[in-house]
């Protein structure tokens, strides 16, 4: 994947045209069918595999008649990349010269992305001859495969072109192909949508704004962050590391109005696109490798703010999503609009340049003003002072009341930073909505209690323990470098570590959307019951931060043991069944992968044992990484701090040493 261009395959290389196989250019499969042939039979593939995001290798061998012997004496190598090139190579360890008859078949219906991820792909055209290579015209737009050396035989009808290749003793041949997409008459596809503005199969949808379109491959942008390494005990997790941020990269999405700013989308096949609450959640988590991701990101959605007076003014749109089988979906809209003013506040921590916040802070003030807008005022009902998500008739929900008092209190502490008015109302309503939460949304029991799912508007506590209560570990970063105060006191957070760590919510792989002894759960459930990383990584990031150490190693180890199975290249979400001996994480169906949440996360979930908390407006920076130190000693390199190079050691003991930062920047207690 390197968006807009992207590629997918099985493991033996061979396009079929079935599901999603193909290339795939600005949401239009331009190649659906690339099926290769040798010596009059298929290869035989051994191996195929990711070498980068955008980048996969399959090597085979081919038979020939009247070969003696097991040995195969002609090998394949078949390089593939996102952009829709190919590189086709045969090697001889034959004595012999051997010629070798080698054709492809070709073929696209020029479908678009989302209607082939949902099975409705479009019938297949007719190819014409076009140069060295075929041609297949489309309603607005054509797809071109060009062919180098140019083929001894193409035959349009059959989609098929054909080479003799001499194959000296111990030589080798290579066939290029490149696949390009071309737009004809109107400029655009007819009928084009973009990828990711749709949602998975059975999702609920409100209008959203429309993503923007990325610009080709060879405009691709630099990476926005540094190089970063880790040298850990654990060695998967310097593995999962550089695939991760190779993943993110392939995400990676210049915004088509202002190309010089970038953001990541959600991921493929369903989110291709801006997806507005994932993209922040991405750009937060990345924080530690600089700050230009999350400046590009939270320009991007400024543009898309809502500007006219009414009740939705300040609201970044965003699509609804569903939220399980026991509450009506959640709107990303609301939960983004939160996020805004956090990133903004916490990128300011890491070393976003003065004049970048600045020019930034009109948009999270109207964030912070449709926040108190939305809010009722106390007494007006049962829950005077809740954020109801979706706006303005939603229910009351757990994890929204986190981000809004995580977006009050960092935004409040944003605007003394700027000498902006406002900061004190933020806190004090910070302050009301927190004593009020430890009322109305904790549910005593024997255990100790447990945190409400969500309060309808009639006063309903819903009881299920799920994933999302995770958010409410989650508080945010403060100048000085104190974290902000969470809606929990530190009993009730303590009772709230137990039960992320218990058995009903972490599978040994993950931790489970949905208990597994509540009603509705279901493993297979995205918000029922599946294993989410964004969610896992939340919960060790906050578990660490607030001294629950066993519990967070336990959480990250589990995440740890998940991703080696999957390669290092997490799926969005997998089967959340209890681990037992033997047995493997098993993706959804449905997931995103890559997914631009679960590679951020997974760098998240390895960044939080080191305990970085930069005040760079301040000129310091603490590092309290958890004494038992759950993943053993850990060397990060190429992050970023001030926009300098930041380097850290975390030794087997629990002690962080800084190894490089920026001029001027001291290490506080």
């Amino acid at each position: 994947m390197a968006l807009p261009a992207l590629a997918v395959s099985p493991a033996s290389g061979q396009l079929t045209g079935q599901g999603l196989d193909g290339y795939y250019r600005d949401g239009r499969r331009i190649l659906s069918r690339c099926e290769l042939r040798a010596a009059g039979g298929e290869p035989v593939v051994v191996q195929g595999r990711l070498v980068a995001a955008d980048r996969a290798r399959f090597v085979g061998t081919v038979r020939r008649a009247g070969e003696r012997g097991p040995d195969p004496e002609i090998r394949m190598e078949r390089l593939r990349s996102a952009d829709g090139s190919e590189r086709i190579t045969f090697s001889s360890s034959s004595v012999r010269a051997v010629r070798l008859p080698v054709e492809i078949r070709l073929g696209t219906d020029l479908a678009e992305l989302g209607a082939v991820a949902v099975g409705l792909p479009g019938p297949e055209l007719r190819a014409v001859v076009h140069g060295c290579g075929l041609r297949w015209p489309g309603p607005g737009a054509q797809a071109v495969v060009s062919a180098s050396p140019a083929p001894a035989e193409a035959l349009a009808s059959a989609g098929l072109l054909r080479w003799e290749l001499d194959l000296p003793p111990g030589g080798r041949r290579t066939i290029e192909l490149r696949a390009g997409l071309e737009i004809t008459a109107d400029g655009s596809p007819a009928g084009h949508r973009r990828p990711g503005s749709g949602s998975r199969p059975g999702e609920p949808r409100i209008p959203a704004p429309r993503p923007a379109l990325p610009r080709p491959r060879a405009d691709r942008p630099p990476r926005p962050w540094p190089a970063a390494r880790l040298d850990c005990d654990d060695h998967r997790a310097d593995a999962l590391l550089a695939s991760s941020l190779d993943d993110l990269y392939g995400l990676l999405t210049r915004d088509a109005g202002t190309p010089t700013d970038v953001y990541v989308a959600g991921g493929f096949p369903w989110r291709c696109g801006l997806a507005p609450a994932e993209a922040l959640w991405t750009a937060r988590m990345l924080l530690p490798l600089g700050t230009r991701l999350a400046a590009g990101t939270l320009r991007a959605l400024a543009r898309t703010q809502q500007a006219a007076p009414g009740a939705d003014f300040g609201r970044i749109p965003g699509a609804l999503r569903d939220a399980g089988p026991h509450a009506p979906p959640s709107c990303t809209g609301v939960e983004a609009t939160l996020l805004f003013p956090t990133v903004l506040a916490e990128a300011h921590r890491w070393g976003l340049p003065e004049q970048e916040t600045e020019r930034l802070l009109p948009a999270a003030q109207r964030c912070l003003r449709w926040l108190r807008d939305t809010t009722e005022p106390p007494g007006a009902g049962h829950h005077g002072g809740y954020v109801p998500d979706p706006a303005p008739d939603g229910p009351y929900r757990c994890e929204t009341q986190a981000h809004a008092h995580r977006a009050a209190l960092l935004g409040a502490d944003l605007l003394d930073a700027f000498g902006a008015p406002g900061a004190a109302a933020l806190r004090e309503w910070a302050a009301d909505l927190r004593a009020r939460f430890r009322t109305d949304f904790w549910l005593e029991d024997g255990a100790g209690g447990r945190p409400a799912a969500l309060r309808t508007r009639d006063g309903r506590p819903l009881p299920h323990l799920g994933s999302t209560a995770a958010h409410l570990l989650d508080t945010g970063l403060l100048g000085g470098g104190d974290l902000a105060p969470g809606l929990l006191d530190a009993a009730r957070t303590g009772r709230l570590a137990r039960l992320l760590g218990g058995p009903a919510l972490d599978s040994g792989w993950g931790l489970r959307g949905l208990g597994a002894k509540e009603s509705g759960y279901n493993p297979f459930g995205h918000r029922s019951g599946a294993v989410r990383v964004h969610e896992t990584a939340i919960a060790v990031a906050g578990l660490a931060a607030a001294g629950h150490e066993k519990e967070a190693g336990a959480l990250a180890r589990g995440v740890l043991d998940a991703a080696e199975t999957f390669g290092h290249r997490l799926p969005e979400m997998y089967a959340g069944e209890q681990r037992t001996t033997g047995s493997a994480p098993v993706p959804h169906p449905a997931a995103c992968r890559p997914a631009a949440p679960a590679a951020a996360g997974a760098v998240q979930i390895l960044l939080a044992f080191t305990g970085l908390r930069p005040d760079v407006p301040g000129g310091t920076v603490a590092v309290r990484p958890p004494g038992s130190a759950p993943l053993g000693a850990m060397q990060f390199t190429g992050l970023s701090v001030a926009e300098q190079p930041f380097a850290v050691r975390i030794t087997r003991l629990g002690m962080g040493m800084v190894e490089a930062a920026a001029d001027g920047l001291q290490l506080s207690s």
